[in-house]
């Protein structure tokens, strides 16, 4: 009988640690995603959030099993907004 309540424990546990693996993975990924676009809108260049929200839509998925925080969709307005302040901070 305990055996089978420490594998249960035991199974439980690295499902979660997949899961946070998983999101960790996603999350920088994510990050990643954004720099990038923030770098394209910075130099003028067009941008697209699309692989941003595909990522964050996994994670959002991710985050139903209530383990990992849920990240929010970005817009390409974001973006811009975010850019127009790391200018106005530098000027």
């Amino acid at each position: 009988m305990m055996s089978e309540v420490h594998q249960a424990i035991t199974a439980h546990s690295q499902k979660q640690h997949a899961l946070v693996r998983a999101f960790v993975e996603l999350d920088v990924k994510r990050e990643m995603y954004i720099e990038e676009a923030v770098a394209l809108c910075q130099r003028g260049e067009s941008f697209s959030v699309h692989k941003i929200n595909e990522v964050t839509k996994q994670i959002n998925e991710l985050a139903k099993n209530g383990i990992v925080p849920q990240r929010k969709y970005v817009t390409v307005d974001m973006v811009k907004e975010y850019v127009q302040k790391l200018n106005n901070q530098s000027s």
